[in-house]
């Protein structure tokens, strides 16, 4: 299920409110670092030509992803607040998914001269308070004009020590689990579209979901600890993420229905929008939940739930993960370049 790119207006705003233009681009800056918490790896933080950060074991886990107007976020959707959570939910994400810890991240924004100064900042305290909740800082970054606002971040993250789990290692007969909400995100999406109310029974958390993504990054962590041979986190969507781990590994995944226990608000909005809800669990994005595959006999972690196994065969095409015992006929997850 891809998401319309759709052209909206933003909140409007008075004349006189200072513009991102008007105070300048090292106004703007020193803004969104006043007053922000470094961790003990940061030793040089913003404020030079590039930072310094510790690796405590010699090696640093690296990522990034960006955050476009219109196509990622809209600003009648979201607060910029929202927008900078966001950024660093979809960010962090990746490092748990290896079994490490996010500890430093770098953000550049990007956006026209007249956006609100009040945007600009918002987007920046986001960035910060989240990234200052996972023990981590935003250490530099960079700003610049552009079309739209666009939030590029690259984060850094600490393995404390342990192999990256990779999405490789996946072996037949590991049984496969996730950790974290599954189509949460898609549903609030579709809520949003429908321009369904977030008074509306049961539609607020599915919206809060789509607007601010809950990694479980703690999971991640114990994952790799209990032995995990394969993780990645669900952002294009479960089927096409464990897909990822089928192809990666030359394996093929079986997972099924019965052990999914769907969210209540979800399957009564799926009722209200008429819409099947396993579109939203199966293939709906954005959720940064993750999943994994554990060896037979490993005690899969508390926060985890066991859905399906590893079997043997190639993996590639509909065929590389089967949703009871069937290739999944439905969208298979987003795409960045999907031309629907």
């Amino acid at each position: 299920m891809g998401r319309p790119a759709i052209e909206t207006a933003r909140p409007q705003q008075d004349d006189d409110d200072p513009t991102v233009a008007s105070v300048g681009e090292f106004a703007v800056i020193g803004r969104a670092v006043e007053g922000r918490r470094q961790p003990p790896t940061t030793l040089l933080g913003p404020g030079d030509d590039a930072a310094v950060v510790r690796t405590p074991d010699g090696r640093a886990a690296v990522s990034a992803d960006m955050l476009v107007e219109h196509r990622h976020f809209r600003l009648d959707w979201s607060t910029p607040e929202q927008v900078g959570r966001k950024a660093v939910a979809q960010n962090g994400a990746d490092i748990a998914a290896m079994g490490g810890r996010p500890s430093a991240f770098l953000v550049s924004l990007g956006c026209p001269a007249d956006t609100p100064l009040a945007v600009a900042a918002g987007i920046s305290d986001g960035l910060g308070s989240a990234a200052e909740a996972l023990g981590a800082g935003v250490v530099g970054g960079d700003l610049v004009q552009a079309d739209q606002i666009v939030v590029s971040v690259t984060v850094l993250g600490d393995l404390e020590g342990r192999d990256p789990v990779l999405r490789s290692g996946a072996r037949e007969g590991d049984v496969v689990a996730v950790a974290g909400a599954i189509g949460r995100s898609a549903a609030g999406l579709a809520l949003l579209l429908a321009d369904v109310g977030s008074s509306a029974p049961g539609a607020a958390e599915l919206i809060d979901a789509h607007r601010v993504p809950s990694p479980p990054y703690e999971q991640g962590v114990a994952a790799a600890i209990a032995g995990a041979s394969a993780m990645t986190d669900v952002s294009d969507g479960l089927v096409a993420d464990l897909g990822h781990i089928a192809a990666a590994s030359g394996v093929r995944i079986r997972i099924e229905r019965s052990r999914i226990e769907p969210a209540p608000a979800l399957l009564e909005a799926a009722r209200d929008l008429d819409r099947d809800p396993w579109e939203w669990i199966l293939a709906g994005g954005e959720d940064h939940a993750l999943a994994a595959t554990f060896p037979p006999g490993t005690d899969v972690p508390d926060g985890w739930s066991v859905i399906g196994e590893v079997v043997s065969g190639t993996a590639g095409g509909g065929g590389s993960v089967l949703v009871d015992g069937r290739p999944w006929a439905a969208s298979g997850g987003w795409q960045s370049f999907d031309a629907g």
